[in-house]
């Protein structure tokens, strides 16, 4: 049985009878994804407890995600040449898994240990 798109977090953050309604607000940028009819039908079926604020046109300095992803490019998958997409995923997911574990080397340096 497929679920409409939305309808965890409806589940989670959507109306109850038990409890009174808290609006919530999502911040959105204007990727496709986000601006496609049934994205947008989905976040209208929900406008009486959910505000869309849709970030301007381009606005990478707003995206905490950009800072990341030209991180990644600059420093993981610069000067390559893949040989299809599936190796280009590959070399993406590799990337991140590189970026995550260099975070978490520099967090436990940050710490530390009491007797």
């Amino acid at each position: 049985m497929s679920r409409e798109p939305g309808a965890v977090h409806d589940e989670a953050y959507g109306p109850k009878p038990s409890r009174p309604v808290k609006p919530v607000v999502l911040v959105e940028d204007n990727g496709p994804i986000h601006t496609s009819k049934l994205s947008r039908a989905a976040l209208a079926t929900r406008a009486h407890w959910l505000t869309v604020e849709w970030l301007p046109k381009y606005a990478p300095e707003l995206n905490d995600i950009e800072p990341v992803w030209r991180d990644i490019k600059a420093n993981h998958l610069a000067h390559q040449t893949f040989r299809d997409a599936d190796a280009l995923a590959q070399a993406i997911h590799k990337a991140v898994q590189d970026r995550n574990q260099e975070r978490q080397l520099h967090s436990l340096a940050k710490r530390r240990i009491s007797a």
